[in-house]
């Protein structure tokens, strides 16, 4: 795949897959700690389920806006697999969080946030 110029191009990112991207902005990652990260940050919103999770690390390394990398020495369960963020993953990323703080904006702008 060629990169796009524009990490734009790739957007809207499903949330899934965003949220994917997000648990990957500090540390790689094998699937299951991917998971667990996810279900910390959506504090009981939702949960993300294995077989959306291993479709869209699919999607997402085939785009290649993440990578797999080596287990470190310490892993001893040769089943895992790690995942890392790649600098496109990074720039779409931050395109998307831009993408829906402007979104966000427009709501508070309209009195939505107010609302209950």
């Amino acid at each position: 795949m060629t990169a796009p110029s524009d990490p734009s191009e790739l957007l809207p990112l499903t949330p899934v897959a965003f949220e994917i991207l997000l648990s990957l902005t500090e540390e790689n990652r094998h699937g299951y700690a991917i998971m667990r990260a996810v279900e910390e940050r959506a504090a009981g919103r939702g949960r993300l389920h294995a077989g959306s999770l291993y479709r869209a690390l699919a999607r997402l390394l085939d785009s290649g806006l993440i990578e797999e990398r080596d287990p470190p020495l310490e892993e001893t369960d040769e089943r895992r697999r790690y995942y890392r963020l790649t600098r496109l993953g990074r720039r779409v990323a931050v395109a998307e969080a831009r993408r829906l703080e402007s979104q966000v904006g427009a709501a508070r702008d309209l009195g939505l946030l107010g609302e209950t």
